[in-house]
């Protein structure tokens, strides 16, 4: 078993997964399978959802294996 952390990043939002917290519950895959495909590699597809969406989805994983960052952005000026 893989247990190196894997980043996954669409420049706006990251996130990360750590196999070593993970307990298999796939609550992530269940409830958001457009992102989070246990069948697929690479099994985090930031596309699938907006980015609100897989922020919540992130926050519900059961052990943390799961993190993520949204990148600020600067405000224009003008």
């Amino acid at each position: 078993m893989d247990t190196t952390m894997h980043k996954f990043s669409n420049g706006g939002l990251t996130v990360t997964f750590d196999p070593k917290k993970c307990i298999n519950a796939e609550c992530c895959a269940k409830e958001l399978s457009s992102v989070f495909r246990t069948s697929v590699i690479p099994w985090i597809h930031l596309e699938g959802a907006p980015a609100e969406q897989i922020v919540r989805q992130v926050k519900r994983c059961p052990s943390g294996a799961l993190r993520c960052s949204i990148k600020e952005t600067q405000p224009q000026s003008a």
